[in-house]
């Protein structure tokens, strides 16, 4: 499963949309599986950095343990809802699934981690954009994979 700059090479204004939905608001939402294979949803916070996305969880947490027991998760940017009377200029939302791969820390010249808690990058298995066609009449469902590459539909 590719890192992000592999779909950022591959689909660049595809990507950048993705990456402004995303910035477009701090808190973002996490599903993880639970030990029992149920769902869990946590607010996380992500960033796009030198290729790669990447997500924390604190010492201890959930979602943490979720992820290192199986890696599987969606990732869920800021949501806004359209404007009556102006839904044409609903940005839409976005979404990424794929697997989180523990970042390995490195110690500080005292022996100590950079910070407490855990890193993951992103293995990403689809890339989705969720908005409304120009005449705001149709949903527009563009999704990219990377054994089919970006795939747009419309739906009414």
């Amino acid at each position: 499963m590719p890192p992000w700059k592999t779909i950022e090479q591959a689909e660049p204004e595809f990507a950048g949309r993705v990456r402004h939905l995303f910035d477009a608001g701090r808190h973002k939402t996490i599903a993880t599986l639970r030990a029992d294979g149920s769902p869990r949803i946590s607010g996380i916070e992500c960033e796009f950095a030198d290729g790669d996305l990447r997500f924390g969880s604190m010492s201890g947490a959930r979602k943490g343990a979720d992820l290192k027991r199986d890696a599987r998760f969606a990732l869920h940017g800021p949501t806004f809802h359209p404007e009556e009377g102006k839904e044409s200029e609903w940005p839409g939302e976005a979404k990424i699934t794929g697997r989180a791969i523990p970042v390995v820390r490195v110690a500080t010249d005292e022996g100590s981690e950079h910070s407490d808690g855990e890193m993951f990058t992103a293995d990403i298995t689809e890339v989705v954009i969720t908005g409304l066609n120009p005449e705001a009449t149709k949903l527009v469902v563009e999704s990219w994979t990377p054994e089919r590459g970006l795939q747009r539909l419309e739906r009414d």
